[in-house]
Formats: structure tokens, C-alpha cells, sequence
């Protein structure tokens, strides 16, 4: 019962649509231009960099805080499961971020709400991701490789942590906790199923280029 309030805390956190809600006091609907989605990157395509930066704070600071709700309520209750707890906030914010039921089901991918696991899980993983983002998308220019190469090292690295022991948690929890990981990772990869297309038929947007 407990997996079931944590993913429904996540959602309603995840409900706040940063990018769509900065774009509706400029008059703009940041799901009919673009690529027609409600992130981070095409908040910067679209509105430019102030509402880039922006959409990926308040993205990444609604799951930050909803993993923070989540361990004020369960820590003393359920310390032995907490961090598993943690993700499934995450997952839940992933999801009310992806799948906002008052746009039509029609959100972000994301990848911001990621990095505030990142962020609320461990200060070395928070480094790594931000290298390996950010160096990807210095190299390649496309924000998308950036964004599925974090997705996966997230996964790697809760199963990395989890085996050395950072989690302090039972072996069924922990390849629970796993299970989430990947789940997420994988969920990050369909929602970024029309950018792998494009990657692979050489036709997707680098970043600093206008949408083909």
C-alpha cells in the first residue's frame, strides 16, 4: 500500500507542468509549437533560454520535493525500505510529469524529473550524470543522446550502488529497486522513441538548430 501512495505523492508533484505553465503566461502553448513537447529543450526552443532554465528547475525540483514528502512520512515507519520508497516518488512524479491527466495525457519525456532523482538519491551520481549529459550533448549536439545515456546510467548506477551496499537494504527490496530503475530508463527510451528514429535516419534537431 505503501508503493501506492508514494507513486500517487510523485504524481500530483509531477502534475506541475513547468514549461506548459511558464508558456501560459506568455500567451503561449508550448504543445503546439516545437516538437510539441511540454520539456525542458523545447521550452528552450521555443521561449528561449530564461524559460529553458526554468522548466528544468521547476521539473527537477517537483521530484526532489516529492522524494523529500515521501521520506518526512515514511521514516520512521519504513527506514528498512526508504531509498526504494524514494524511487517510487520518482516513478510517480515521472509519470504525472509524462501523462498529465489535465493535458490529455500529454507531457514531458522526462528527463528533468530524472535528474532530480539523480539529485535526491546520491551527490556522485548527481556528478556523473552531469558529466555524461552534458559531455554527450557537447559532442554530439544532441540533447537526446544526453538524455537516453543518463536514463541508462541511472539504472547502472542504482545497481552499482545497491551492490555495494549504498542502500542498506534487503536483497528483495533491492532487485525490487532495480526493477524500478530499469523500468524508468526503459520508459525514458519509448518516450524518446520518435528521437531515436530520427537519430538513426540522421534527420534529428541538433541542439541550436531550428526544427526541421
Amino acid at each position: 500500500m505503501e508503493r501506492i501512495i508514494c507513486i500517487l505523492i510523485g504524481y500530483v508533484f509531477g502534475l506541475f507542468q513547468t514549461g506548459y505553465l511558464y508558456g501560459k503566461i506568455k500567451n503561449i502553448d508550448i504543445r503546439s509549437q516545437g516538437s510539441g513537447n511540454a520539456g525542458s529543450t523545447n521550452a528552450l526552443r521555443v521561449m528561449g533560454i530564461k524559460a529553458g532554465i526554468i522548466t528544468l528547475l521547476g521539473d527537477c525540483l517537483k521530484c526532489v520535493l516529492a522524494i523529500v514528502t515521501v521520506r518526512l512520512i515514511f521514516a520512521d515507519s519504513h527506514p528498512e525500505s526508504l531509498p526504494l520508497l524514494s524511487l517510487y516518488a520518482g516513478l510517480g512524479t515521472t509519470l504525472g510529469h509524462n501523462f498529465p491527466f489535465y493535458l490529455k495525457f500529454k507531457g514531458g519525456k522526462g528527463i528533468a524529473v530524472l535528474a532530480g532523482m539523480f539529485l535526491a538519491t546520491s551527490w556522485w551520481m548527481t556528478l556523473t550524470g552531469i558529466v555524461v549529459f552534458f559531455g554527450l550533448v557537447l559532442i554530439t549536439r544532441y540533447v537526446s543522446v544526453g538524455s537516453l545515456a543518463a536514463s541508462l546510467l541511472f539504472a547502472v548506477e542504482i545497481i552499482i550502488y545497491g551492490q555495494m551496499g549504498g542502500f542498506q537494504m534487503t536483497r528483495p527490496l533491492l532487485y525490487e529497486m532495480y526493477a524500478v530503475a530499469v523500468f524508468l530508463a526503459a520508459l525514458a527510451w519509448y518516450r524518446h522513441r520518435a528521437n531515436i528514429k530520427r537519430l538513426l535516419q540522421g534527420t534529428e534537431n541538433k541542439f541550436g538548430s531550428k526544427k526541421k
